[in-house]
């Protein structure tokens, strides 16, 4: 069951507190079409790019309809809660991505907080990064270069000198009383 629509309903909920929130939305089920189009399809690796960031554009329309989420074409810290349209904005400059598969959204999501020099928090569908069977509460982006973990490859190369906290968002509740503490899941350190 998709549960991210309420996920930005209940962010929308805390911009009433003073917090705002720019949205890189991930791909979804349409970039996972493109990737198997890829396997499957003699598709360029720049083609392939350009058509999952294509896809995240398209997510972050799902994401937006009836949550009450304004859509923007620009980085910019947001006002309240906003949902990045990312291929207009990678359109402009999309400088520090590659175009291959190591670099998906969430390595779009670490250029818009570099730019930003905002907090990175990755929403996902796992408890944090899992090493060995656990959550670990706190890991070097090096020590996962060259893993297969919720986080892309790309994302670990721009982390450098910053962090990333990973929070899984299937409980909305859980997700927000972690983004209120600033504790929980797994912190990734550049």
């Amino acid at each position: 069951m998709d549960v991210s629509r309420e996920l930005v309903g209940a962010l929308l909920g805390l911009t009433a507190e003073g917090y705002s929130f720019l949205i890189v939305p991930g791909g979804g089920p349409m970039a996972d079409l493109i990737r198997d189009l890829f396997l499957r399809l003699d598709i360029s690796q720049e083609a392939a790019h350009w058509m999952a960031v294509l896809a995240m554009e398209q997510y972050a329309y799902f994401l937006a309809d009836g949550t009450g989420a304004k859509l923007t074409r620009k980085v910019q810290r947001a006002d309240g809660l906003e949902i990045l349209l990312p291929y207009q904005a990678l359109l402009a400059d999309d400088r520090g991505i590659g175009h291959t598969w190591e670099y998906t959204s969430d390595s779009i999501a670490a250029l818009v907080a570099i730019r930003l020099d905002a907090p990175l928090i990755k929403a996902t569908d796992v408890e944090g990064v899992i090493i060995d069977g656990r959550v670990v509460e706190e890991i070097g982006a090096s020590e996962l270069t060259g893993r297969e973990t919720c986080i892309d490859q790309g994302a670990l190369h721009l982390l450098k000198g910053r962090s990333c906290r990973v929070l899984c968002g299937l409980d909305r509740a859980r997700f927000i009383s972690m983004l209120r503490a600033g504790r929980g899941g797994t912190v990734i350190v550049g």
